[in-house]
């Protein structure tokens, strides 16, 4: 079968490589139907992924069709639509006890640690996929996992209803958090520097939008709020200057949710976050968020498919990958097809 592999940061190529087999009782191997390139498969591809290895075959978010089951597998079964939940744990630290399996200590993230879904066909524990049911299209449902990203956000950052939300950042990845607050009822303000990201926001239903380098954002919140100042900001941009900005755009008893990951630091009034009381939590993929995400999606509920611009086969994913780096501006989201 083939497969997508990073050999080393700036060589990807189609290779050839066995199918995969039964090895636990408990596997599954998925026949892939699409899958989608995250600006993460870009970071490994670039080598700025601090936590990949290589050689790599790239890509967490696939779906596909299952194909052959272990003999313990009673939660899908061949045929089953499904997605992959791209992320594996020991189920034993501490973080696995407290029920936040994402950052255990022994985390590997598909197509990061291990192999991923830009193949052919893959094998996954069978409690690690979930079944799709046949009203999404497989390619919309690459989309079930970017999504979850975004529950995960609002989940940290403890969004409730009526809340006034700060989403910095109008790319896929803060669109979620936009999709994902407006169904809790949440206001939504996004900022970016792009007029055509704003518009974008518009339409996913973002309350307010404004470009920082145009308004002085702290007027326009205060303004917006009658003082009080966003009660959760979001930095969906992983800027170590939307952070300092931060502390003084939320409101007293606010959260800050940090998606950043890059390794640099961030000079933050401590004077703001002690007397305001802020909490400040990083959001990392998800946890116990599919489940939601793809009720969303299945009674179409979801705009973030919109985002969609362009589908490549997989074999022709050195053209996807040379769009997305010579023609950002005119990239939303690529899919890939096998």
């Amino acid at each position: 079968m083939k497969a997508v592999q990073v050999l080393e940061p700036g060589k990807i190529n189609i290779i050839e490589r066995d199918m995969p087999t039964l090895e636990r009782e408990t596997d599954v191997i998925v026949k892939t139907k699409a899958a989608g390139i995250c600006g993460s498969d870009i970071h490994i591809y670039h080598g700025t992924n601090a936590v990949a290895t290589y050689p790599r075959v790239i890509g967490h978010e696939a779906v596909g069709e299952v194909y052959q089951v272990g003999e313990a597998v009673t939660n899908v079964k061949v045929g089953d639509r499904v997605i992959l939940e791209p992320i594996e744990y020991c189920g034993e630290c501490y973080a696995c006890r407290l029920g936040r399996p994402n950052v255990c200590e022994k985390l590997k993230v598909r197509g990061v640690h291990s192999d991923g879904g830009f193949q052919e066909y893959f094998i996954a524990q069978s409690d690690k996929l979930h079944i799709l049911g046949s009203d999404i299209e497989f390619t919309d449902a690459v989309m079930i996992e970017p999504f979850s990203i975004g529950a995960q956000v609002c989940f940290r950052g403890q969004i409730a209803k009526g809340e006034v939300v700060l989403i910095y950042g109008a790319g896929p990845t803060g669109l979620a958090v936009l999709e994902n607050a407006k169904h809790i009822g949440a206001t939504c303000i996004v900022l970016d520097m792009n007029e055509n990201r704003l518009a974008y926001a518009k339409t996913f239903g973002a309350d307010y939008t404004f470009n920082p380098s145009k308004v002085d954002i702290k007027a326009e919140v205060e303004a917006l709020t009658g003082g009080m100042l966003a009660n959760v900001v979001v930095d969906a941009v992983g800027s170590t200057k939307v952070m300092a900005d931060a502390v003084y755009l939320t409101s007293v008893a606010g959260r800050i949710v940090s998606m950043g990951f890059l390794d640099q630091k961030a000079e933050i009034s401590m004077l703001e976050v002690t007397k305001k009381e802020i909490s400040i939590v990083g959001s990392r993929l998800q946890t116990y968020q599919f489940e939601k995400c793809i009720e969303y999606f299945k009674h179409n509920e979801v705009h973030l498919t919109d985002l969609i611009t362009h589908k490549f086969h997989f074999e022709d994913v050195k053209e996807a990958v040379a769009l997305i780096e010579n023609e950002p501006e005119k990239v939303g989201k690529i899919i890939l097809t096998f």
